[in-house]
């Protein structure tokens, strides 16, 4: 593969996916890791995407939400491990407003045995805590999303505003220091900022890849978290990024 097929397929690739690793072009594209990073660092100076340790990311916006039955099956179990830590961090009698997304709906899953007040911001969360013994299960208003089931809207958010949380647990679309947290949606982006507000902490559920990625709107800096909650893909860099926010970062 020549010189400028090889900066081509770099480039598409990185936009296609957000995320790609050294070691992934290199395979792709027939070159040795030297040569890629080479190419990652003229590429980088031209503006077309940012390099990290370890690969490179796309500068565009990611605008586009992949389809909650595709989340499902993604990563499930480091979103197992993600939800178990976020139990063990949540003691018994708290109250907790619960954020919509696949990793959110396995914290709910995590929560069945618990004695806790919990308000889910999804149905598919609300269903997974209908028959839990213990918990004391809060339905907000709202409109819910076609498949994702996420509760949106002013109902919704006048539901969050009226309540007061011990703890926030909140999902993203994106996450990084220097970004903060972002989501696709904007109607998404404004209930996080609503459970963020009505609660005493915050944590923040991501995997790895996420701390690669910035979505389209700014839900909250970095700073406005307490804690998050990631897997052990998750970049040094960033989460040591983050750690210098004031963040506690848990790998799971």
């Amino acid at each position: 593969m020549g010189s400028a097929e090889r900066l081509r397929t770099i480039t598409e690739a990185v936009r296609a996916a957000g995320t790609v690793g050294v070691a992934d072009l290199a395979e792709r594209t027939g070159a040795s890791e030297m040569t890629i990073r080479r190419d990652l660092e003229a590429l980088a100076a031209q503006g077309v995407l940012e390099r990290y340790r370890g690969g490179a990311r796309s500068l565009l916006l990611r605008g586009e939400e992949p389809p909650f039955a595709l989340r499902t099956q993604d990563g499930v179990e480091a979103k197992r491990r993600i939800a178990a830590e976020v139990a063990a961090l949540i003691g018994d009698g708290e109250s907790v407003v619960l954020d919509s997304g696949t990793t959110c709906l396995e914290v709910a899953r995590a929560f069945e045995h618990r004695r806790l007040t919990v308000m889910p911001l999804s149905l598919h969360a609300v269903n997974a805590l209908t028959a839990a013994p213990q918990i004391s299960l809060l339905v907000p208003g709202g409109r819910p999303r076609p498949g994702e089931l996420a509760l949106t809207g002013p109902l919704a958010e006048q539901s969050i505003a009226s309540l007061r949380f011990d703890t926030a647990v909140v999902g993203c679309c994106g996450l990084n220091a220097a970004h903060g947290l972002t989501a696709y949606d904007l109607e998404d982006a404004a209930l996080k900022r609503a459970a963020i507000a009505s609660a005493r902490r915050v944590i923040a559920v991501a995997d790895g890849a996420k701390l690669h990625r910035t979505a389209l709107a700014l839900v909250a800096p970095a700073t406005a978290l307490h804690v998050v909650v990631t897997d052990e893909n998750a970049s040094r860099e960033e989460t040591d990024a983050l750690a210098a926010a004031g963040v506690s970062v848990h790998r799971a």
